[in-house]
């Protein structure tokens, strides 16, 4: 085992490995009831209609087998102590491309969940056959190194954003667009845990989810003070005991539903990429607007995902001293390969796209230098396919901590970005800001892509190197012009 996975070589040893194992699972654990819960809706209301119940436990298995496949493969092939699951604004992505217009139109949730999941297979083919090519990982090599940093910390303030509005932190407002949870009106009409309609119809939001998810970040920032192992899950359990306390209500523990899961998953998950009308409404059903629509949604996940991974490998890479002489991640290509095939599968098993987690920089933190670290990471969530029952218990203010805490960490790198240098800094702004204030991953990209194309060539800085950025840039051009998102 030490020679297999270098444990000696790296400076490490399996008890380290493992506890770092644990301590990325600990860390990451949040997503096997999060993933369900934004693909299936941002109000946490997987019941509302058995369709979406039917998906929710679809997506349960979907995305655990997913993880366990990505992470096997970054443990046995790439050998790097990195872990995979479905990514954070992704899955959203997804419910806004494909679940959102279902429900505006009165249509079929299920049919629009399968023509996504089409979607994402192609998309994961197009990572496969780069990354198998090499051509992913050059393309990863020639980014402008603000879009790099600025990229990771975009898509952490819009997963941020996400969890303040799941839990109404943040709320809508007619003449501001937002603001904070009004503690005073849901004091006034008795909103403590659930939502009031008054008279006219309005809608009073409950407070009491935003004050425990405020706590719940609080918490977690508390425990990775004094350096407590698993804080984000330690947050979930804790918030979720006392939002059960303070509510007075009785947690519904049923057995049967693992049944049920795994029946969902193979009636409407795994068989979902291979009917014949999933491909018909991916590239011509009016959900999604037609052929054109459909390859400008397969390139923007394939960004999204191409650059998620960029990020990551890059920053945790660097935090663990993992970099080759030209400042790039040792075995980027196998990691590259690793995510894409994780991808397919993930599509395939009924999820949304998988990618390299930015939380594999805990069991970094702890030592995890080896493939070994990912092993144990695949393990426990192999472990987790039968407690959907426990999953489904979780309530949105104890997860939103944890998407708000992952925007904190993705947030880090941005600091990085020379900011003295406008031709770095308005990109790098742009991609940061614009992803949750157009409440999209790709906008952010796309005009950050732009607005340094631009600046570059009037500036009379623009090399050869900048090539592919550019090529990025029309690509999101055209998608502007074309695609309503």
């Amino acid at each position: 085992m030490d020679k297999f996975f270098k444990i000696s070589e790296r400076g490490s040893n399996v008890r380290t490995e493992i506890i770092a194992g644990l301590t990325t699972f600990f860390a990451m654990a949040y997503i096997v009831v999060t993933n369900p819960n934004q693909i299936v809706s941002f109000n946490n209301v997987p019941d509302a209609d058995p369709a979406f119940q039917q998906i929710w436990n679809a997506v349960y298995v979907a995305s655990i087998l997913a993880a366990v496949i990505g992470t096997l493969l970054m443990a046995l092939y790439a050998k790097m102590p990195f872990a995979q699951a479905c990514g954070m604004g992704l899955n959203s992505f997804f419910f806004v491309s494909f679940i959102l217009p279902e429900i505006v139109t009165g249509g079929d949730v299920i049919k629009g969940y399968h023509a996504g999941l089409v979607i994402i297979l192609v998309s994961g083919l197009i990572f496969m056959l780069f990354s198998l090519t090499g051509l992913r990982s050059k393309v990863a090599k020639a980014l402008p190194d603000c879009l790099k940093k600025a990229i990771p910390a975009g898509i952490g303030l819009f997963i941020a954003f996400i969890g303040f509005q799941n839990v109404g932190i943040i709320q809508t407002n007619q003449y501001t667009l937002v603001q904070f949870v009004n503690i005073h009106g849901a004091l006034q009409n008795g909103a403590y845990f659930n939502d009031v309609t008054l008279a006219d119809g309005t809608i009073v939001k409950a407070f009491m989810p935003a004050i425990l998810a405020l706590l719940g970040l609080l918490f977690i920032a508390i425990l990775e003070k004094f350096k407590v192992k698993g804080s984000v899950l330690i947050s979930i359990v804790v918030i979720s005991v006392l939002y059960y306390v303070l509510s007075g209500t009785t947690p519904n523990f049923d057995m049967s539903q693992v049944g049920a899961t795994f029946k969902d998953f193979g009636s409407i998950g795994i068989t979902g990429v291979f009917q014949a009308d999933a491909w018909a409404r991916a590239f011509t059903g009016e959900e999604i607007g037609g052929v054109f629509s459909a390859i400008m949604l397969i390139v923007t996940f394939c960004l999204v995902d191409m650059f998620d991974t960029i990020g990551t490998l890059y920053g945790t890479a660097s935090q663990a001293n993992m970099l080759d002489k030209d400042g790039d991640p040792i075995n980027v290509n196998q990691c590259m390969t690793s995510d894409s095939i994780a991808t397919v599968a993930g599509a395939v098993c009924g999820t949304s796209t998988c990618t390299t987690f930015v939380e594999s920089a805990a069991g970094v933190g702890a030592g995890g230098r080896t493939g070994l670290t990912s092993l144990i990471v695949a393990i426990c969530f192999g472990i987790c396919l039968f407690l959907s029952p426990l999953a489904s218990l979780v309530p949105a203010c104890a997860t939103a901590p944890a998407l708000i805490y992952v925007g904190v960490l993705m947030l880090k790198g941005f600091a990085k970005v020379d900011m003295s240098d406008l031709r770095s800094a308005v990109p790098a702004f742009l991609a940061l800001v614009m992803m949750p204030m157009t409440y999209s991953i790709s906008n952010g990209i796309g005009i950050g892509a732009i607005a340094y194309v631009i600046i570059t060539l009037c500036t009379g800085k623009y090399q050869k190197k900048d090539i592919p950025i550019t090529v990025i840039a029309a690509l999101f051009v055209v998608k502007f012009i074309f695609v309503t998102m």
